[in-house]
């Protein structure tokens, strides 16, 4: 196909919408240049029908790359939706592990606190019997010395 860059051209213009799911849309031109002998062997309504006829092929492009886009979107986000249920229920069952182990903890450490506080009171306990032991036996001796001082006079 030859493309004389002498003839003049006609040029049919179109608009690109690059943004199709954004709440902004981007409008950039597209223009086609059509020669003019494209103009004078079709005919101006002819050529002018065929650049509609591209631009509604186009369009059915753009809205078929829109709904694919769409469909596309829906599936991610049903993804990410089901992916997140599994990491929540997978950080409950990670969290319910983790609550076993500090009641585990909790109850060894008060396992623990009794027996040491029993083993406290069996030494206080000890610790008593000695003490009274030795006041018995000083209490003794220092009755039979005081006795033993009151007869002896």
């Amino acid at each position: 196909m030859e493309v004389c860059n002498d003839l003049p051209m006609h040029f049919a213009e179109h608009t690109l919408e690059l943004s199709p799911t954004s709440a902004w849309v981007l409008f950039m031109p597209v223009t086609a240049k059509l020669s003019k002998r494209f103009y004078d062997a079709l005919g101006e309504d002819v050529a002018n029908e065929l650049v509609e006829w591209f631009n509604s092929v186009d369009a059915t492009y753009k809205a078929d790359l829109r709904d694919l886009i769409e469909v596309q979107a829906q599936r991610f986000d049903a993804r990410l939706e089901q992916r997140n249920a599994q990491l929540g229920a997978e950080m409950r069952a990670e969290m319910s592990q983790v609550v076993r182990r500090i009641d585990s903890l909790e109850t060894k450490l008060e396992a623990q606190g009794a027996r040491s506080e029993l083993k406290l009171e069996q030494r206080l306990a000890e610790q008593k019997a000695e003490l009274l032991k030795w006041l018995f036996l000083f209490w003794v001796g220092t009755s039979g010395l005081s006795l033993f001082g009151i007869l002896s006079r």
